[in-house]
């Protein structure tokens, strides 16, 4: 890992308005997976990209829909690096995420995120 790289993931890096989720949701692109929804945004001279995280209900109870939040917040953290500049993006979780590797994740946030053009790879 190289040097100076900070490896946080701070809650100022995140969406957190609902009126932000519905800018993205609205406005953006979004490409569907098995396991997830990811909608994406640009928006000028945002600087960073933003992240959301929406699990809901459907999901399972509490402890099954903060795992998997964690879980897509920590594969969003790993590849922080990796995105381009001013965009927003929207992850939704859907019901099979709740029974899906941590492996499996990464590998389909990979997929939709070159779909969806937001990697500077």
């Amino acid at each position: 890992m190289p040097e100076g790289r900070v490896l946080s993931f701070a809650k100022s890096q995140r969406l957190t308005r609902a009126s932000e989720f519905e800018r993205v949701k609205q406005e953006g692109c979004a490409q569907r997976g098995k396991l997830m929804l990811l909608a994406a945004l640009s928006v000028q001279n945002a600087g960073a990209s933003r992240a959301g995280f929406v699990t809901t209900r459907r999901l399972g109870n509490a402890t099954v829909r903060n795992r998997v939040r964690r879980r897509l917040r920590e594969i969003v953290r790993r590849h922080q690096h990796d995105l381009r500049e001013d965009f927003w993006i929207v992850l939704i979780a859907r019901r099979a995420a709740a029974d899906a590797s941590y492996r499996a994740l990464e590998d389909e946030w990979l997929r939709l995120a070159k779909r969806a053009s937001i990697l500077a790879l």
